[in-house]
């Protein structure tokens, strides 16, 4: 069956190309899919544009709407093994990973089908002749562009919103990533979704994706990925000033006082950093050790990250898996090899593995830098790895100075057990997501997002809707009569 849904309807690409997809844990084929080419994209933003402007999606009851989303979310959990399936074979992370993110998934469609209301909000003017109103519309034809490493929760924060707004949409995944994707859009289409308003192209970003950032019958951008193609998809939106979305991932710091928790500090640093092999945008990267505690602390960390067992999806023992691919691996050896040069000192790790089963894998090693500063590379730079880099303060003031030191705003965490302390470093971090004692949680009911460099806008939460909806002010002059600002025209005789 062909991969792209365009106007409701399933077709192969009009120029033929097909992408193979492999497992990044053993390198052995998960499928061949159509790759699109530019007239395919063009061709799925007509049917967007068509679908909203011509459509009865935008115009139903949200109540309507909101009952689709509904439908989504129970067929999500009907098909939770395949997807999760799915997504493993593509991204290569533990089956019980993709189990956890399926479920977190289906929290986000149910979320967005329970919180939205089509109800104004009534002014006062202080007029008794005035009915003054603001009401939320649609923003229109979305652009959702999402990333290989959390392929199908990414695509949730973007889809379930811009469905229950009213938007139609054009969906391009990560052509390394495609899968779960591809059952996504089946659901919708089975769940009732009208034809024109949920659209899918596969493909690499020059052909499929640029043309939803250039092309002016697209009203939203929302990316999810590097700070480079950030850069370039927000440039180029410039053009035609629509709305724009960026999630362009952190450097993420873990501040860890000397009257911290020590075991679950311990404990939660390790995941922080390694879950998914560091390929979380809101890795905890980053850990910034009091100096009292700092040999006694990173000393059992290296113990424990030399002892995380690495395997593939379906492997009961492994506890984290392989990067997305060859090139990214040899970009994450050669930013330990740039810290390593700048003095940064290696205490684990830094290295592909030796066991023969992992040969045929994209793996590397948890990797602990000892000795580093805000000015290294290895520090500034996000590695999208299994690699953590340490360096130490002495009192609260250097820790949030040495945390804000980067040009990047999406999370970080701070553990103590003094909760005043706590809260003043929380309030100072310039970052999206505080987690105080504690790292990674989150729920589709708190908004997502970063500050400086991290991105533009929010995802999940009131403020996650309000990127796919315009807010317009009605004014109703209920007894009009002439004001006589300017004379009248004099009578004639």
């Amino acid at each position: 069956m062909p991969d792209l849904f365009i106007g409701g309807r399933w077709r192969a690409a009009s120029g033929g190309g097909t992408r193979e997809v492999r497992c990044p844990a053993d390198g052995s084929l998960v499928g061949t899919v159509d790759e699109a080419s530019t007239p395919d994209t063009l061709a799925a933003i007509g049917a967007a544009r068509e679908a909203f402007d011509q459509g009865p999606w935008p115009g139903l009851p949200i109540a309507e709407r909101a009952a689709v989303l509904t439908r989504v979310a129970d067929l999500l959990e009907r098909d939770r093994a395949a997807i999760a399936r799915a997504e493993s074979l593509d991204t290569g992370k533990r089956l019980v990973e993709s189990g956890y993110d399926v479920d977190d998934v289906v929290s986000v469609f149910r979320h967005y089908a329970t919180v939205v209301s089509d109800e104004p909000r009534t002014v006062d003017t202080g007029r008794p002749d005035v009915r003054s109103v603001v009401v939320h519309e649609p923003v229109g034809v979305c652009g959702l562009i999402t990333p290989w490493n959390y392929p199908l929760l990414q695509t949730s924060w973007k889809v379930a919103p811009a469905l229950v707004a009213g938007c139609t949409f054009v969906l391009k995944p990560s052509e390394l990533t495609p899968h779960t994707a591809i059952h996504l859009v089946r659901i919708l289409e089975e769940a009732g979704v009208p034809p024109g308003v949920a659209n899918l192209v596969l493909g690499a970003g020059p052909a499929a994706g640029a043309p939803l950032a250039e092309d002016p019958r697209v009203d939203l951008l929302s990316f999810t990925g590097g700070l480079g193609t950030g850069k370039q998809l927000m440039a180029a939106a410039s053009g035609t000033v629509k709305k724009v979305a960026l999630e362009l991932g952190g450097k993420n710091p873990n501040i860890v006082f000397a009257d911290a928790d020590l075991e679950a500090a311990l404990d939660l640093a390790l995941t922080a950093v390694f879950l998914h092999s560091g390929q979380v945008c809101s890795a905890g990267a980053r850990l910034l050790v009091q100096e009292d505690l700092h040999d006694r602390f990173v000393d059992e960390l290296v113990a424990r990250a030399g002892r995380i067992r690495l395997g593939g999806p379906f492997d009961e023992q492994a506890e984290t898996g392989p990067l997305t691919s060859a090139a990214h691996r040899d970009k994450v050896e050669a930013h330990v090899a740039a810290g390593i040069a700048e003095g940064a000192v290696l205490r684990c790790g830094g290295r592909r593995p030796d066991d023969p089963a992992l040969a045929d894998g994209f793996y590397y090693l948890p990797t602990v830098l000892d000795g580093c500063t805000s000015s290294m590379s290895v520090t500034s730079e996000e590695s999208f790895g299994p690699v953590l880099t340490v360096e130490t303060f002495v009192d609260e003031d250097e820790a949030v100075a040495l945390a804000n030191d980067s040009i990047f705003g999406l999370a970080g965490a701070v553990w103590t057990a003094d909760e005043a302390l706590a809260q003043r470093v929380a309030a100072r971090l310039r970052v999206g997501t505080v987690w105080v004692n504690d790292y990674h949680p989150y729920v589709a009911q708190a908004e997502w997002g970063g500050y400086k460099q991290s991105g533009i806008g929010r995802e999940l939460g009131a403020a996650g809707l309000d990127e796919y909806r315009e807010t317009k002010h009605v004014w109703t002059n209920t007894a009009p009569a002439p004001q006589h600002w300017f004379r009248p025209a004099p009578e004639r005789p």
